[in-house]
């Protein structure tokens, strides 16, 4: 999986490439644990992401209830698998997806 970052004062962009899964979700978790400081809002853009598993669903439900702490976190660019895997697992009830 790739992750291209882009900080803008408290503003964190993250557009995540490939797969993530048990795998890669450190990767992410890692990324998010060394930015997330003073950030007021967190986009992440799935537009080129495939794949979402539960480590993965972990991940993102870690960092939604930081940013709920500290400001908004939304996710956009969703395809249909990832968006179906968010409405099964009731994700996109806890999630801001665009």
């Amino acid at each position: 999986m790739n992750i291209i970052k882009n900080k803008d004062g408290n503003k964190l962009s993250l557009a995540l490439e490939g797969r993530l899964d048990t795998t890669t979700a450190p990767q992410l978790e890692a990324e998010l644990k060394a930015s997330m400081d003073a950030i007021t809002e967190l986009n992440l853009d799935f537009e080129k992401l495939e794949y979402l598993s539960s480590a993965g669903l972990r991940v993102l439900l870690a960092a939604q209830k930081v940013m709920n702490k500290q400001g908004k976190m939304v996710i956009r660019h969703v395809n249909d698998t990832i968006h179906e895997v968010f409405e099964v697992t009731g994700f996109i009830d806890i999630l801001t997806i665009e």
